[in-house]
């Protein structure tokens, strides 16, 4: 971690980051809230994340200005956009306002498609290949590990200021962090040639589909997806069954950060050994792990405990995924190479949410959750029974850097 923040530019990249991740640990959890406080219902705080994860639909288009354009001032100016989209929030009164709570996450969910796209370009500038595993550890661990509060600092603020005020301190951090960005300095690559636009708007579609490695990785996950929404559609129907409050999802959401924290500092190392397959397919095994302790669980204290092996998985999931993509993928086509993943992700991550927002009204939470183990799992054998031969190469040789099948 040393070598990672001496690197030029790293730090301030650091800073930025995290200061707007500390913003959306305050916030994202409170939009749902909001909507289930106003409303009562736990299918349209369900929707409230279907709105978020609705711009990935678009992210190819996104993508290619992503490429084509600097990553810095994309991240600069983006994170200032982000600021003044989150301000209507503090017109919201009653129920009848629920639609602006539902803007405010799609606009979110447009941010979440291309700033994440341009930080995967500018860390490729900015790094060398073998300290991208470390970049990508070192920001999940920051970002799972303000679970351990930043839900809750949300919900107090919700509880007893209402709101609005989450949204000024989440636009606070969105100028701040555009401002730490903004003084980076950095030689980025020239922008691609350009060629026909339907090639390019499908540059990251095609390159994925050629990558054998990334392509079965990417299935699994996309399996695993289409049913880990059902999750947040039916985390208040969990809630209820055990006599808690909406809020109480605080609470739930920071155990998930102890265990991450867990996971962030350990995926980097776990990739270096075993391999970024082997790590995405742990992580994705205790997720599904995680659900099995919540439908057994006699107690809330042990639906917590599930709360933090689901922290454990997510680092590793993201991090093993987001460096195999990071090292696989040519400078020039990242963006949308990024963006396409996003696509591949979010789709099912859509249909799974609209779907549990459905499903929360027909079953109780144990039987989804049993669901959801089960599909996951099914992801993981597509991983592991498809690329049982590369996974034996990076278990034999440890790290892969940047390994083409």
């Amino acid at each position: 971690m040393r070598k990672l923040f001496a690197q030029p530019g790293f730090p301030l990249l650091f800073g930025g980051l995290s200061t707007s991740m500390l913003g959306d640990s305050v916030m994202l959890l409170v939009l749902s809230m909001w909507v289930k406080t106003l409303t009562g219902s736990n299918a349209m705080a369900g929707l409230t994340f279907f709105f978020m994860v609705l711009p990935a639909l678009g992210a190819p288009l996104l993508g290619l200005w992503v490429d084509r354009l600097p990553r810095k001032a994309i991240l600069v100016w983006g994170n200032f956009a982000s600021a003044v989209a989150v301000l209507p929030l503090v017109l919201v009164r009653d129920a009848g306002d629920v639609w602006l709570i539902w803007v405010v996450a799609f606009l979110y969910g447009v941010s979440f498609v291309v700033l994440p796209a341009a930080v995967n370009g500018l860390l490729k500038d900015l790094l060398p290949d073998e300290l991208l595993v470390d970049a990508n550890s070192s920001l999940a661990t920051i970002k799972e590990g303000y679970r351990l509060f930043g839900p809750l600092v949300g919900a107090a603020i919700f509880a007893t200021a209402g709101g609005w005020l989450v949204a000024v301190v989440d636009a606070a951090t969105f100028t701040i962090a555009g401002l730490l960005i903004a003084t980076i300095k950095v030689t980025e690559a020239p922008a691609p040639e350009r060629h026909s636009f339907r090639d390019e708007v499908m540059g990251g579609v095609r390159f994925l589909a050629g990558d054998r490695v990334l392509r079965h990785v990417l299935t699994g996950m996309a399996i695993s997806i289409l049913v880990i929404g059902f999750f947040e559609s039916s985390i208040y129907a969990l809630m209820d069954a055990f006599g808690k409050p909406p809020t109480f999802s605080g609470v739930f959401v920071t155990c998930q950060g102890v265990g991450a924290i867990a996971g962030g500092l350990t995926a980097g190392p776990a990739v270096r050994r075993f391999g970024a397959i082997v790590v995405c397919a742990a992580g994705l095994t205790a997720l599904a792990a995680s659900t099995v302790v919540c439908i057994v669980a006699p107690t809330m204290t042990v639906v917590l405990v599930g709360a933090a092996i689901c922290g454990v998985g997510l680092p590793w999931t993201f991090v093993s995924f987001t460096t195999l993509m990071q090292r696989r993928s040519p400078r020039h086509l990242i963006g949308r190479v990024s963006t396409a993943v996003d696509v591949l992700v979010s789709t099912p991550q859509a249909i799974s949410l609209a779907l549990g927002s459905l499903l929360v009204g027909l079953l109780s939470y144990r039987q989804i959750f049993a669901i959801i183990a089960t599909v996951i799992l099914l992801g993981v054998l597509q991983i592991v029974l498809t690329l049982r031969t590369q996974i034996r190469a990076d278990l034999t040789t440890g790290d892969q850097q940047a390994e083409v099948v």
